[in-house]
């Protein structure tokens, strides 16, 4: 029997509805896995909460909810118009039991089309964290970030992660990121990916974008930079992880891109699921 995969998901309420759109594409795409979902937060309800729980019981997971106290996130900086809980990911060695050892962090606006389990296995390699790098047509935007954030390595997504726990307890430090986010207030621009890549990036193994990080904004993009190989077959195929950045997000009536549509089925194909139940 495999071992079972922990995923790592922080959000605020916002975020609760594609969430839940998130989870059943993982579940529909990871058939006989054992998964158990921790769920990081630190002002969802009790109602929304068993909503969650809900659904992954449906799953037939394992769940935690591991609020964050009042005293933890009050130490949590806070930036202009970005909630505490973007921090709880480079935090969780720290919020979640040092019997976990390993987990996959996913953003809540991603699909998950093809298997997790490489992505689990993963070998380290020695590094820390395991992330992509969304590097467009050339390497103009690495260049760009590090003069920025005066780092050399590249400018890595934080929208899905592999985090070796025990070394993130060990490096990851609130006071380094508190000091990082005053020193450098005024020259960040997504805070919680430019700390990570300002304090860890040299500790990040890279992993292909195009399979496990795949921004959907950018088909053209990865198309022309594989010379056409990397058409909508070989997406469906062999991409594990579409990550639907910026906005407009696809649950919302601007969208209209390539891959909306696989949104809104998985989002429909979850309402008319009977043997799921969603809660709130």
């Amino acid at each position: 029997m495999t071992d079972e995969m922990n995923l790592l998901v922080t959000l605020n309420a916002g975020y609760l509805a594609p969430l839940k759109v998130m989870l059943y594409s993982v579940h529909a795409n990871n058939p006989g896995e054992r998964i158990h979902l921790w769920l990081l937060h630190a002002s969802l309800t009790a109602s929304e909460v068993a909503s969650v729980r809900q659904l992954t019981d449906s799953f037939d997971w394992s769940f935690s909810n591991e609020q964050v106290t009042t005293d933890f996130a009050a130490g949590v900086p806070l930036i202009k118009r970005y909630p505490k809980e973007m921090y709880f990911r480079l935090l969780s060695g720290q919020i979640l039991p040092p019997t976990v050892k390993r987990v996959i962090y996913l953003d809540p606006d991603v699909l998950v089309i093809n298997p997790l389990r490489p992505l689990w296995t993963l070998d380290l390699q020695g590094k820390m964290l395991a992330a992509a790098v969304h590097r467009g047509v050339t390497k103009l935007v690495d260049g760009l970030n590090q003069l920025r954030l005066g780092t050399t390595t590249a400018y890595f997504n934080s929208g899905v992660l592999v985090i070796d726990l025990d070394q993130a307890r060990a490096k990851i430090k609130l006071g380094d990121i508190t000091a990082a986010i005053q020193q450098y207030e005024s020259e960040l621009i997504l805070p919680d990916q430019d700390i990570l890549n300002f304090l860890y990036g040299a500790d990040i193994l890279e992993i292909p974008e195009e399979i496990w990080n795949y921004d959907t904004r950018k088909y053209v993009v990865y198309q022309t930079r594989s010379l056409n190989a990397y058409e909508i077959h070989w997406v469906m195929a062999h991409t594990v992880v579409l990550h639907y950045c910026g906005t407009p997000k696809p649950w919302e009536a601007a969208s209209d891109s390539k891959f909306t549509g696989l949104f809104l089925h998985y989002q429909q194909q979850l309402a008319r699921d009977k043997s799921v139940t969603t809660g709130v």
